[in-house]
């Protein structure tokens, strides 16, 4: 798939500018050398940041949690603009094999999960069973067909559109589903609403992260996808 979109491509080829030239956003299978630059975007887009202050501790949780996603996702969408990778969408459909599993990535994110929870303790836990309990209500009268567990853009490219173009396609190929995600108030959860999803469930919670009390609010966004 492919979206046209207006900007500017800066020749150092570590931006992209709004200035008014046309090009495109071209949407596919992300490149395993991107793997570590999709990391880089859940950092950043999720303020992973705002939580820990290691820098080493950072950049492994953010491996942790790209692993995970994708050793869940069914399907993969990644965002390109001549070649650069700015964008991807994770999402895991039921009763569609999981085609990106490995037994390493299992490995590594079984044994983070372990140690996230002896040290984080009480702040990953109540986290966990907000977005358990907040499902939970949901299904109690729906049915879901699936899940967007993976979802950013990178924030340091200018260019606007790349977050919608990932879901048009996402959707385009999930016609007539019920879709549902998490997220909370430290992200940019107003982009769903803007998109046609409805705020279906939220829950308080305080993470005590490394005596540091975080508030959060967790998030429960759904839409029935409009039969194409």
């Amino acid at each position: 798939m492919i979206t046209l979109i207006t900007a500017c491509y800066n020749i150092d080829k570590n931006k992209l500018e709004v200035v008014g030239v046309k090009l495109l956003i071209e949407i596919k299978e992300v490149c395993r050398q991107d793997y570590k630059k999709a990391q880089k975007f859940a950092i950043q887009g999720m303020h992973l940041d705002w939580y820990m202050d290691s820098k080493v501790i950072l950049d492994l949780y953010a491996k942790y949690f790209w692993y995970m996603e994708l050793n869940r996702a069914t399907k993969v969408y990644g965002a390109y603009i001549d070649d650069i990778f700015v964008g991807v969408l994770l999402a895991e459909i039921k009763n569609e094999p999981k085609r990106y599993y490995s037994v390493s990535k299992a490995f590594y994110v079984k044994i983070f999960d372990w140690l996230q929870h002896l040290v984080a303790g009480k702040g990953v836990e109540e986290y966990d069973e907000a977005n358990k309990d907040m499902y939970k209500s949901f299904c109690q009268k729906n049915n879901p067909d699936g899940e967007i567990i993976f979802f950013a853009a990178d924030p340091d490219c200018k260019i606007k559109g790349i977050g919608t173009a990932l879901l048009s396609a996402f959707e385009k190929d999930e016609s007539g589903k019920l879709i549902y995600l998490y997220t909370d108030n430290a992200c940019t959860y107003q982009f769903y609403e803007h998109r046609g999803f409805e705020r279906s469930e939220e829950r308080q919670v305080v993470l005590d992260l490394d005596k540091k009390q975080v508030p959060l609010t967790c998030l429960f966004y759904t839409k029935k996808i409009t039969e194409q």
